[in-house]
């Protein structure tokens, strides 16, 4: 698997059959996988080894054995070019914005963990959303004037989008019924009258003269159709679709909207002169240790035993510098340079966070032929407040896509390993994609954006 104009890789196999301790569920023998110590490795043979499920720790690889194994890890793989941000993401990368430009600190955000306070939300979107219908032609009627009063009022700008307001409409609906149910009816007819229900005459049904309740979604989008209908003929009839198609209407009224924001249009956006701070990027190359590597190695180090003592409440003499530089800085990656290659050539790279002249998140990573891998993200405490997770993983989803006009082949973005189980590890889907579905049964996940890739 080595290119020709590079040396062999090296490794030791130390096998898969004894199981050990399982550092996510705490068994004592449940963890089972393949392991090997990478003496060299070219950055092709890694490459390879991470699409079929093995992840390396400092110089050690490593393969869960799938079948046996307590909690089963997959590998998370993002298409970096295909991504769009979502509305939890760009508020992430406005908070950061904010902070830089203006100084900002709302109260909400300092009480936001930046990793496991999304697990929720992992855990919500097991569930899949159910698609629209829609309208048929036959099926139009006249708006009543109630109807379009009503709609009329949900559609005014409170501040929160549609589907809150009708989800807030629907759980005070269903707390109105409970408290109807438990509340004794001892006022009979006229208690009903004066809560605003009306006893059905006996014998009668729905009052057909009355038009019957419809959703204020349906309501609302036939009022859209009917307006297209009535002020853009031309564009109707010029289109490819049936007039009788709705569907096609509306998709066709959506097909030129205004372009979403991308993570760069707020990364690289330009701040003004009196910024009260200043956010820097670096990327220095850890295997071998490049010279700017060693500067900051002291720096580097002091804020990673932090993180360690603060988020994983690890005591004091166990996150020691040489544990740092096993774990962290140790790698077994050639450093490679190609011709089609990314500027600062592939292999293993610390990508520090500078925030007025010190450091404050250094996120791990390796630059593969066709992906950027994340091994590890640590920051300083005193800054979660900024969800220095997620942001870190925007910030490295820009740079994946800044390699690629560099490099074509590099285009894709893995987030290491994913074990639904572990309740600590789920914000890792949630970072990226927060309205996917994911079964935990599942050993196989395919979308345009995402892949857990699971190969023997």
């Amino acid at each position: 698997m080595a290119a020709a104009d590079s040396s062999p890789s090296i490794v030791e196999y130390f096998g898969g059959e004894d199981g050990y301790r399982c550092g996510y569920c705490k068994s004592d023998t449940g963890n089972l996988s393949h392991g090997m110590w990478a003496h060299s490795m070219t950055v092709q043979d890694y490459q390879d080894l991470i699409d079929r499920g093995w992840r390396r720790c400092g110089k050690y690889v490593y393969k869960p054995i799938m079948n046996q194994t307590c909690c089963p890890q997959y590998t998370i793989r993002c298409q970096a070019l295909h991504f769009q941000a979502s509305k939890s993401h760009k508020k992430v990368l406005k908070k950061m914005l904010k902070f830089i430009s203006k100084g900002d600190v709302s109260k909400a955000a300092s009480e936001e963990e930046p990793m496991d306070s999304h697990v929720e939300d992992a855990v919500a979107c097991d569930f899949p959303y159910k698609a629209e219908s829609h309208v048929s032609q036959s099926e139009l009627t006249p708006l009543s004037v109630d109807h379009t009063e009503r709609v009329e009022n949900e559609d005014e700008d409170t501040g929160e989008t549609k589907e809150e307001v009708n989800e807030q409409k629907v759980e005070s609906g269903s707390r109105q019924i409970c408290a109807d149910k438990d509340t004794p009816l001892t006022g009979g007819p006229a208690h009903l009258a004066k809560i605003g229900h009306a006893p059905p005459k006996p014998g009668k049904g729905a009052d057909l003269s009355k038009p019957p309740c419809r959703k204020a979604k349906d309501i609302r989008k036939e009022r859209k159709l009917q307006k297209l209908l009535r002020n853009q003929p031309c564009m109707i009839e010029g289109s490819q679709f049936q007039a009788g198609d709705p569907g096609s209407v509306l998709q066709n009224s959506k097909s030129k909207p205004n372009q979403p924001k991308t993570i760069e249009d707020f990364v690289f956006v330009s701040l003004p002169d009196d910024a009260p701070h200043k956010l820097e990027v670096r990327v220095v190359r850890s295997s071998p240790p490049s010279s700017q590597f060693k500067a900051t190695f002291q720096e580097s180090y002091q804020v990673y035993k932090r993180y360690q003592m603060v988020i994983h409440k690890d005591p004091p003499d166990k996150p020691t510098i040489n544990q740092f530089t096993r774990f962290l800085c140790d790698s077994p990656l050639e450093a490679e340079d190609g011709p089609n290659g990314p500027e600062c050539g592939y292999g293993s790279f610390h990508q520090q966070y500078w925030l007025d002249g010190k450091i404050i998140a250094v996120g791990v990573i390796d630059i593969l032929p066709y992906c950027v891998s994340s091994v590890y993200l640590y920051y300083d405490p005193d800054y979660s407040f900024l969800s220095l997770g997620v942001y870190s993983a925007l910030r490295e989803i820009a740079f994946t896509r800044q390699l690629h006009e560099k490099a074509p082949d590099l285009c894709f973005y893995y987030m290491g390993f994913y074990i639904h189980s572990c309740p600590k590890m789920r914000y890792k889907f949630w970072r990226l994609q927060s309205t996917c579905s994911l079964v935990a049964e599942r050993t196989h996940f395919c979308s345009a954006e995402f892949c857990l890739v699971s190969r023997c």
